[in-house]
């Protein structure tokens, strides 16, 4: 079966498109392999047909914060503005999980959007979604009190499971802090009964109250 197949978003992609696409092949990437690094020239356009790549940014003082993730069907804003802009990467982009990824070529990327006005419109409606994506971390970390951006990241973690299997640095990359402001909130609300740390968990125990302090809001 044709990798296409794994992607639902290029099915009406005429058949020109789509034959260019079938003659590339799929490459895995181990969890930890680094795909790019700041300064990095971009090469091409990644399609994601599972696991996930995080794309975070780190400062001079070495405080990073995750940016996005690529996954299944998402885009990188980064390899877009590359390729279309001839700019190198600002960010760094890791394969979080065990990843199978298709790698468009820079000229083939730049024949298609021209050429192919299916997968033209695939690109720019990624494209916008993850601008969207990046306006809205961009308003919780510029006007969202840290302590409400961690009580509303765990909630949503929680979804997938209680208790929550993240480290503290993990944590505070995701959120836009550091490793001491994650562990002196958690330890303040362990106090509190609202939490329960353990190594590299964290168990929600009243998620009421967290809910309270993400409600706080701006």
């Amino acid at each position: 079966m044709t990798w296409l197949a794994r992607v639902p978003a290029l099915d009406a992609l005429e058949p020109p498109a789509r034959a260019a696409l079938d003659r590339l092949r799929p490459v895995d990437m181990a969890k930890g392999t680094v795909l790019f690094r700041p300064g990095d020239a971009v090469s091409g356009y990644a399609i994601v047909l599972s696991g996930r790549i995080d794309v975070s940014l780190t400062s001079a003082s070495g405080r990073e914060i995750l940016l996005y993730s690529v996954a299944p069907g998402q885009s990188c804003i980064q390899s877009t503005m590359g390729l279309m802009g001839g700019t190198d990467y600002s960010a760094e982009g890791m394969a979080q999980h065990d990843t199978t990824l298709v790698l468009l070529p820079k000229s083939l990327f730049l024949d298609l959007v021209e050429s192919s006005p299916g997968f033209r419109a695939i690109v720019f409606r990624a494209f916008a979604d993850r601008m969207q994506t990046m306006m809205h971390l961009l308003e919780k970390v510029a006007f969202q009190r840290v302590e409400c951006r961690i009580a509303e990241h765990l909630l949503d973690l929680s979804r997938a499971g209680n208790p929550i299997h993240i480290t503290q640095s993990e944590l505070a990359t995701q959120v836009g802090t550091a490793r001491e402001v994650i562990s002196r909130r958690l330890d303040a609300w362990a106090r509190r009964g609202l939490v329960r740390t353990g190594r590299g968990t964290v168990e929600i125990m009243d998620a009421q109250a967290l809910c309270e302090i993400a409600k706080t809001g701006m």
